[in-house]
């Protein structure tokens, strides 16, 4: 499902107009990105949990050049912890 199908799934389950629910979509889009930057996570009970990691520094190799190693810096990475009600509907 691509995003212009999603504003048309939920503009049908929530009743509103396909322009609603694309300033929806992206209200809860930009919310969420702005709240994972300042290093919190968003809990949406059911369905999981947004959250930023910390990803350490470490050492790989070149693919290009296999006997190359590099240097692999430190990152913030976003994951996300399925939720109980969704990890049961989706078995």
């Amino acid at each position: 499902m691509n995003k212009a199908q999603l504003i048309d799934a939920i503009a049908k389950k929530a009743n509103l107009t396909k322009a609603d629910a694309k300033k929806a979509l992206d209200a809860f889009v930009e919310t969420t990105t702005d709240t994972l930057k300042q290093g919190d996570k968003i809990a949406l009970v059911g369905f999981g949990t947004f959250g930023v990691t910390k990803r350490a520094a470490r050492k790989g190799r070149n693919p290009q050049k296999p006997n190359e190693i590099i240097n692999i810096p430190a990152k913030n990475v976003v994951k996300f912890s399925v939720g109980s009600e969704l990890k049961t509907a989706v078995k």
